[in-house]
């Protein structure tokens, strides 16, 4: 487990892949070895802890300032609140606009400044994309009534097939850079 190879910023991808491993075996473990039928409990703390991580990512290797940390942890503080307004998706698509936001200015920057080492360019590029695709999901399953089965199966392969690119991109390049 040692990441020396990686830059301090760097080291925040290591934690996402953590995170989001520790949340699929949270949600197995509930479902096989509980029996829960609905773990919807755990989507504040997966949504608050992806957008914690990826924005404190984000703010680093952006370099930008520390003061964004502030309405980040006000917005994650906000999702733990169980709200009858706002709904689990709604929740969702908030925070992925927010990652959509810091990500394409990462990305954007490092097109733009050749100096910023452009080592995990694909994986910022496959967040991007992942997340920015994942909103359009969320938007399309709110008309889900309207949909047969055989769309609404296309939609989530759409989705589980980029979140399938998005966690291989981040591990070729954790074994890119091990070489």
């Amino acid at each position: 487990m040692k990441y020396k190879f990686f830059k301090n910023t760097e080291k925040w991808y290591v934690y996402y892949i953590i995170f989001l491993f520790l949340i699929e075996t949270v949600v197995k473990v509930s479902l096989y070895v509980f029996k829960h039928d609905d773990v919807n409990f755990l989507f504040p703390y997966y949504v608050s802890g992806e957008l914690l991580l990826l924005a404190g990512l984000f703010i680093k290797k952006s370099n930008l300032s520390s003061y964004l940390y502030i309405p980040v942890v006000l917005l994650v503080g906000y999702f733990f609140i169980d709200s009858k307004i706002e709904t689990n998706d709604l929740k969702k698509v908030i925070s992925n606009i927010v990652v959509i936001c810091f990500a394409g200015y990462a990305l954007l920057t490092e097109i733009k400044n050749n100096t910023i080492s452009n080592r995990f360019i694909l994986a910022d590029s496959l967040i991007f994309l992942y997340y920015a695709v994942s909103v359009f999901v969320f938007f399309l399953l709110r008309q889900m009534e309207n949909f047969s089965k055989g769309e609404m199966f296309l939609i989530w392969n759409i989705n589980n097939i980029l979140c399938c690119f998005l966690y291989i991109s981040i591990i070729y390049t954790f074994l890119k850079l091990k070489k």
